[in-house]
């Protein structure tokens, strides 16, 4: 039965489909077993002419990989009934006798056939996903350019906490995703050869008295693949899967950011962002009124699944016991093969978001403005506390946090105007000016290094923000 993501909407896509799906691992299968033809042809070790006979009969239309799947069971892996498949097709396709059969699998274990496979499908899923990623996070950058200087409210523990700008915000964001996108860079796709033990004694065998080998058969197939060569057999070293899980899950936590953000922003009652429009999204069954955030909810959706994922893969390489594992290995796949799709999906939907995402500045003023002066307090403390003398026994911070102490006893409405009449009572006019208490209560005065720490973070990482419209040194200063 095919998974056409019925039940998982965000993966749901042809481009997810091509790169993960069955089809795609069923050809990523036959592609290693017609380039280990192929190396084994270059190095003398099976008849000229035998590779092109496997690397026709290796062509995926020729496979149905429901069957594949069902026949799976009887060897516990698909490699094993397509590899029967496929010696049947080299036969039928041998019509000059070549002895082409010579050239399938020989001296390869299912194992080094599955692993090289799903690094390849894994190498192909994260092109494509990194692409996706570059253009979330030129289109993020651009936000955080743009938005340098646009207030909006910081909040921590769900509480308003201080000022904050927009466009330190999508840094952040760009952050988290720029940091695990350089992860996903540095991953190796490794292939995977060893034999049936990781020994490599059938390799030996097959090259005695030949210039090649084993590992320079193993080195060829890599090359041949386009994968990295390994310097052993990893059958039970699983770092290349364990990491490759990692990476995404850090892309996909980065996207939850994203997502969760963007949800909350864009309640009606918050309102400082929206996601952008297109038909026939964000609608509901019941209310024709609603616009609901699809693409956040979506994305959040594979975040969500993505540590129990990258944990499982943590259990099988944990469990990978003897030389070669039993069922540690089984539930590696999926896992992998959910991750790859997840990150892929919902790469796609988070660069969408990114590029068209709505941003309502007089939103977030109204929002910054709830709070009034009373988010300015700790500003206020650090620049007024040292000129006040002590007072009935309290230090000028004790004076300072008693007036916002009364303050918070006011009803909400109130609380500006009374922390205003409380603080001028508290500090005299011949210690702070109205024209310095102004500038304290200022929410712009009191945004730290917003704008510096956005531009640091921008230029950490100049591949990430190529697209974007200035480019900045590592002390934040333009350099476009």
């Amino acid at each position: 039965m095919n998974d056409a993501g019925l039940l998982s909407p965000v993966s749901a896509s042809p481009l997810v489909a091509a790169l993960t799906g069955d089809r795609a691992v069923l050809a990523a299968i036959l592609a290693v077993e017609a380039g280990w033809a192929a190396v084994l042809e270059n190095a003398g070790l099976a008849p000229a002419g035998a590779a092109a006979v496997v690397a026709s009969a290796a062509e995926a239309g020729r496979y149905d990989p429901a069957d594949i799947a069902r026949r799976a069971q009887g060897g516990g892996n698909p490699v094993i009934p397509l590899l029967a498949d496929l010696r049947k097709n080299v036969q039928a396709l041998d019509s000059n006798g070549i002895g082409a059969g010579k050239a399938v699998h020989t001296s390869l274990t299912s194992q080094d056939v599955l692993d090289s496979a799903l690094m390849l499908v894994a190498r192909n899923t994260v092109e494509a996903l990194l692409a996706d990623l570059r253009g979330t996070t030129a289109a993020l950058a651009t936000l955080a350019e743009h938005h340098a200087d646009t207030l909006c409210v910081g909040r921590s523990l769900t509480q308003h906490s201080l000022p904050f700008t927009f466009g330190l915000r999508a840094a952040q964001w760009f952050h988290g995703l720029a940091a695990a996108g350089r992860l996903l860079e540095g991953l190796q796709f490794p292939a995977q050869f060893g034999g049936a033990a990781g020994t490599l004694a059938a390799g030996t065998v097959l090259t005695a008295g030949s210039h090649a080998t084993p590992f320079s058969l193993a080195d060829a197939l890599a090359s041949q693949l386009g994968l990295a060569p390994a310097a052993a057999p990893w059958h039970t070293n699983r770092l290349a899967v364990t990491s490759l899980g990692h990476g995404l899950a850090a892309v996909l936590d980065a996207f939850g950011k994203i997502a969760a953000d963007v949800l909350f922003l864009s309640r009606p009652e918050v309102g400082e962002l929206a996601e952008p429009r297109a038909a026939g999204r964000g609608v509901s069954s019941a209310m024709p009124q609603k616009q609901n955030p699809v693409l956040s909810v979506l994305v959040r959706s594979a975040a969500l699944q993505a540590p129990g994922l990258a944990g499982q893969l943590h259990l099988a390489a944990a469990n990978f016991n003897d030389e070669r594992p039993d069922a540690a290995w089984h539930i590696e796949w999926p896992a992998l093969r959910q991750l790859l799709a997840l990150a892929l999906g919902a790469a796609g939907h988070v660069r969408e978001l990114a590029e068209g995402l709505q941003v309502f500045p007089d939103a977030m003023r109204r929002n910054l403005d709830l709070a009034g002066p009373l988010l300015l307090a700790e500003g206020v403390g650090a620049a007024v506390a040292p000129l006040l003398a002590e007072r009935e026994g309290l230090s000028g911070k004790q004076q300072l946090q008693a007036v916002v102490d009364q303050t918070l006893q006011a009803a909400p409405a109130e609380q500006a105007a009374t922390y205003r009449k409380l603080l001028r009572e508290a500090v005299p006019a011949r210690v702070l000016t109205d024209v310095r208490l102004e500038e304290l209560l200022n929410p712009a005065s009191y945004l730290g290094e917003a704008a510096g720490i956005a531009r640091r973070i921008l230029a950490a990482y100049p591949q990430f923000a190529a697209n974007s419209s200035a480019e900045t040194d590592a002390n934040g200063a333009s350099r476009g």
